[in-house]
């Protein structure tokens, strides 16, 4: 069985990923398009942060390797897959006291979240007026957050086949196909209900719109596929995609928020999506399907 299960989401949040700032200015992690626009970013590894945070399973337990001021965290050197659902799902990199590395690379790859809509330079001017005010003569500081509401865009992809599998010391280790599908539903109960706390704020991270699905091959068939123009989502892209492969019709779907895009009428009648829930309640059936 080598299966691979792959899905975009578009999410719709609000200023979700600072890079470091400098002076009294916080600005969000943004990258330039050909065309000189900014947009905004939500990185893999925060992405990972909360999902595996929200999952409940960040109880990996980590050590330091290495020697003086060079060493490093990392996962300990006994911590396996059979206990530790994340290093299952996202790897790990483990030396021994030879410094020999042991890996194991990512089975659930994540994509930055990127904004379907440019960054316009946006600010929010803050003060702590409602501390100073209570003492005389105190000091009013001054920061500003660059912010950014935007549609976001994102894909899964998870090598089915490699879940659950591990070679310690030359020794294959696997868990049964029944806790297989159990972390992967958990996983995607997290990703339909995601949400991120920054600065004060809970942001919400659920899908308004999903394609995806199981296939024979493990490409990310709509990654970077999904577009916005003036509010609108462009489905002839996803259509073209779709139709690209028998194997990828029969086995895509889509679920989808009804009222967030401004063509509505033409996502549902084009594109027939089912709910967000009934697109994941098809998702963890397929799961089940390919671990029986």
């Amino acid at each position: 069985m080598k299966k691979g299960l792959t899905m975009s989401l578009i999410i719709e949040c609000g200023s979700a990923n600072y890079g470091e700032g400098f002076g009294n200015i916080t600005p969000l992690k943004k990258l330039t398009r050909g065309s000189g626009e900014s947009y905004s970013y939500i990185s893999r590894q925060a992405l990972r942060y909360n999902i595996i945070q929200q999952m409940g399973c960040d109880n990996t337990p980590v050590e330091a390797k290495g020697s003086g001021t060079k060493k490093v965290l990392q996962f300990h050197s006994d911590a396996d897959i059979i206990k530790y659902p994340e290093i299952d799902l996202f790897g790990y990199m483990k030396t021994d006291s030879g410094e020999k590395a042991t890996t194991r690379s990512a089975v659930v790859r994540l994509s930055n979240a990127i904004a379907l809509e440019p960054y316009t330079g946006d600010t929010d001017y803050l003060t702590n007026m409602g501390l100073a005010a209570r003492k005389k003569n105190a000091e009013n500081s001054i920061a500003q957050s660059e912010i950014h509401q935007s549609f976001y865009a994102y894909t899964i992809a998870i090598d089915l086949d490699r879940i659950g599998v591990d070679e310690v010391d030359g020794k294959v280790i696997s868990i049964d196909n029944t806790e297989k599908a159990n972390r992967l539903e958990k996983f995607l109960d997290t990703v339909m209900f995601l949400y991120r706390d920054i600065k004060g704020r809970r942001e919400n991270l659920s899908p308004v719109f999903v394609v995806g699905g199981v296939y024979d091959t493990k490409n990310p068939f709509f990654e970077n596929r999904l577009q916005l123009f003036r509010g609108n989502l462009k489905i002839d892209i996803i259509k073209q995609v779709i139709d690209s492969a028998n194997s990828i019709k029969e086995n895509t779907g889509i679920g989808y928020l009804k009222g967030t895009f401004r063509n509505d009428k033409e996502i549902i009648e084009q594109l027939k999506p089912v709910s967000i829930k009934e697109y994941f309640e098809n998702m963890k059936q397929k799961v089940k399907g390919a671990y029986k």
